[in-house]
């Protein structure tokens, strides 16, 4: 077998995403050495035990950090900035601080200024997930065929961003590098405003009157089920995610608006061709998703 990646990886959190990197580096065995596990519950650390998915749980975070030299925030990103505080005294000189927060300039923000000299911080995104969270949520598989994004700061040293993306590539994951800036646009539009129209459209049927409201639920078509699947997502995640790309989000939202106005005027005066022409490019986008194993 391959020389393990990291001597001691300490994964801050442990969602779908974090006890799903703890699986594949018990099963690869060539990630990490070592695998320490931090949460904020002893209840939880309790359960990754009994999941068999860490060598080793602490309940403080600058005792997670100490000795390792690859350190992972898979906390929930407003979470960042307290985590990275707590640990930036105790990380050990040469270590790399990652993180799989799904906005990136904010990260840099927040975590950025409180990494000591000698670490190295090379922020990351795995996309890749389902609406569960928790420990028991993660799975050996989820990160096969799907990208991970790569945003270092510029003047990172090369040698740290090269074992993150191989750790990626471990995973499973495609890799690629991308301007954090650029990359909070991009999540903009695929996956933030998604989830906010979708928290949105459920929320605007529960406000309905009671009547209306059973029957949405007992007659429910597939799109507003699939509306439902990720309205079931995290919300502490969720409301981290939406206040820490806010401007990229709300410029998103504001052209979407524009569009779906176009759409209501098509709808009210009768354009078929408009409306048409629109439905047929949701198609084009959902082929090219099958064609690229992204669906």
């Amino acid at each position: 077998m391959a020389e393990p990646l990291f001597r001691r990886l300490a994964l801050l959190g442990v969602g779908l995403i974090g006890s799903s990197v703890a699986r594949i580096a018990r099963q690869r065995g060539d990630l990490a050495a070592e695998i320490v596990v931090n949460a904020r519950t002893q209840k939880t650390l309790d359960r990754v035990l009994e999941l068999g998915i860490a060598d080793r749980v602490e309940i403080d975070p600058a005792k997670t950090v100490e000795g390792a030299d690859c350190v992972m925030l898979c906390a929930p990103v407003g979470a960042f900035a307290d985590l990275a505080a707590r640990i930036a005294p105790h990380l050990m000189p040469g270590a790399i601080l990652t993180d799989v927060g799904s906005t990136k300039q904010s990260v840099i923000r927040d975590v950025g200024p409180l990494v000591p000299e000698a670490v190295h911080f090379v922020p990351a995104h795995p996309i890749a997930g389902t609406e569960h969270s928790g420990p028991d949520a993660g799975f050996t598989e989820l990160f096969q065929g799907r990208w991970a994004l790569v945003t270092p700061p510029p003047g990172t040293d090369e040698a740290a961003v090269a074992k993150i993306e191989e750790l990626w590539r471990r995973c499973g994951s495609m890799v690629e590098r991308m301007e954090p800036n650029h990359h909070d646009r991009v999540l903009a539009i695929v996956s933030h405003l998604p989830h906010l129209i979708a928290f949105t459209i459920c929320g605007t049927a529960d406000d309905l009157a009671d009547e209306s409201r059973q029957e949405v639920v007992n007659f429910a078509a597939s799109g507003f089920r699939d509306f439902t699947r990720i309205a079931a997502s995290d919300p502490v995640m969720w409301r981290d995610i939406f206040l820490n790309n806010r401007e990229a989000l709300l410029e998103m939202l504001q052209r979407f608006m524009e569009d779906a106005q176009a759409m209501a005027r098509a709808v009210r005066w009768g354009d078929a061709n408009y409306i048409e022409d629109k439905v047929e490019r949701g198609r084009r986008i959902r082929r090219s998703l099958i064609e690229r194993k992204q669906a």
